[in-house]
């Protein structure tokens, strides 16, 4: 039966779950004014770093969320890395991230995954909502036109209907098991990893330090904007897997073969093990999985959080479409692009584990898809491009950044334009005068000579450049940051029927 969102308008979309793929999903739902709840069972925020490094294109993520300054201002960008062989040489550093007018966010950012929920929560509350901490969601009943829920809070159980529930509840996720959904794969429980934060004597604040062994690793990496370190080591077989204190100072005087660096004051602490899973299937109905509800896997590479957070990004705003008169099979697209991009994140983090553990040190390597701004969705439906020549660019990709240009009002980089719910038209011959802008589409002309305030001077060339733009030229980009359609041929019917097929509040 075809889901029909406008049967009962106004109802709420539940979000289960509040860490970064469950705030992001929230705060790209209430941009988009769908009204949302977030409830999460814990009676306070996360404690601990967790996920400590944020990926490029999650940093343009919280570039368009309004979030990226303050994300930045308790991070640091392209951290140090020194790690120590056995036999008393250091690793050459990887090299420092560079600065380009396509790509506004070079390199990684090292920051306490709860500084990022932190973030993520202003911004929702900004929005006009707010974190239901100590509700749980104890059952619910997709009946079709809704979704039937009961939460638990201190002041008793509470019927809800919702259009839709999202479970972005971890790897334990309640929604995930209510709502019938398989986790396959493997649980290796001698691949296992100590974790923790806390304070660190005689060792440097502006490096992140590693030593390999012949058991293992060790790690102390600086938390900014704290004075804590989060401290990481592998486990082998049989080894002590305690999280005290004493333990964990044994293990780095044995690796690091240092008595001068002293542990204290731990904060949190856990005992990792390897979890390789990924659910059968992203949607069942009216219910939908994101984040680790949907896919786990090993820390290895940095992906976990990152890719949570683009999980929601990326359905955000088709569920938001949807809403608004858009077809319900926009929402089958959510796991066409997302699933296989969690396989390859699941065989990259399984590549990196391994080098991790039997090579006793973790990989420092990185390229396009570690950053993840080489993810793409060339083959989606939501893909169109009538190229004929192969070009570097296409539909459903990242749609990339460009600086250098200007407006009637200001100079500025394409990001600060395309920021925000709406659609965005590059028209590079500026033949789209029927495409006026509305509430839902941006009109970008680039011309010669600014004459209205939808036009733009490209004036270092970064745009045409960026997007192989020839004279007519038009380009749509999605809310999310993704190329939904280019057509070298100026084909505005194409770019008119896209928006009727999948975003008709664009054209309302």
């Amino acid at each position: 039966m075809e889901l029909n969102l406008l049967e009962r308008p106004g109802l709420p979309v539940l979000v289960v779950g509040a860490g970064p793929t469950g705030l992001t999903l929230a705060c790209a739902l209430a941009r988009h004014s769908v009204p949302v709840r977030i409830v999460e069972a814990s009676p306070v925020p996360q404690p601990g770093s967790r996920g400590k490094g944020l990926q490029p294109r999650s940093l343009e993520v919280f570039d368009d969320l309004g979030i990226v300054e303050q994300v930045i201002g308790n991070g640091r960008a392209d951290m140090p890395i020194r790690s120590h062989r056995p036999d008393g040489t250091v690793a050459p550093a990887a090299l420092v991230a560079k600065q380009r007018p396509d790509i506004p966010y070079p390199a990684s950012l090292i920051t306490p995954e709860w500084r990022v929920e932190e973030a993520l929560r202003a911004r929702f509350e900004s929005l006009g909502g707010g974190v239901e901490f100590g509700s749980t969601l104890e059952t619910f009943e997709d009946r079709g036109d809704a979704v039937h829920a009961q939460i638990s809070t201190e002041d008793g159980v509470e019927t809800i209907d919702a259009s839709i529930v999202v479970g972005c509840d971890g790897g334990h996720s309640r929604v995930r098991k209510l709502g019938g959904f398989s986790f396959e794969g493997v649980t290796l429980e001698n691949t296992r990893m100590i974790v923790a934060d806390l304070e660190v004597e005689g060792l440097d604040r502006d490096v992140w330090s590693m030593w390999e062994h012949a058991d293992g690793f060790v790690a102390l990496c600086p938390l900014p904007s704290t004075n804590l370190f989060q401290y990481q080591a592998s486990l082998t077989p049989g080894q002590d897997a305690s999280t005290t204190l004493a333990n964990m100072q044994a293990i780095l005087e044995l690796r690091a073969k240092r008595g001068d660096i002293r542990l204290s004051a731990p904060a949190w602490s856990s005992l990792w093990r390897a979890n390789v899973r990924l659910v059968d299937r992203y949607r069942s109905g009216r219910i939908f999985l994101a984040g680790d509800a949907a896919h786990i896997h090993s820390p290895a590479g940095g992906q976990g959080m990152n890719t949570g957070i683009q999980d929601s990004y990326n359905l955000g705003w088709k569920i938001a479409a949807v809403l608004q008169g858009a077809p319900a099979a926009l929402l089958d697209t959510y796991e066409r692009e997302r699933r296989p991009v969690a396989e390859s994140v699941i065989s990259l983090s399984n590549q990196r584990m391994k080098v991790a553990f039997e090579g006793k040190g973790i990989p420092l390597d990185r390229d396009a898809y570690i950053t993840q701004l080489g993810i793409q969705y060339r083959d989606s439906v939501l893909a169109l491009d009538d190229r004929l020549e192969p070009m570097r660019l296409h539909a459903g990709d990242r749609a990339p950044d460009a600086t250098g240009l200007m407006t009637q009002f200001a100079r500025c980089r394409l990001f600060d334009l395309t920021r925000g719910e709406h659609f965005t038209l590059l028209d590079f011959g500026a033949v789209a005068t029927d495409l006026a802008p509305t509430p839902g589409l941006r009109t970008v002309r680039i011309v010669d000579r600014l004459m209205s305030p939808y036009d733009v001077l490209d004036t270092e060339g970064h745009l045409a450049r960026a997007y192989g733009a020839c004279a007519r030229t038009l380009v749509l980009i999605r809310p999310d940051g993704y190329i939904a359609l280019i057509s070298d041929a100026g084909r505005q019917d194409l770019v008119r029927s896209y928006l009727v097929e999948w975003s008709p509040a664009a054209l309302a």
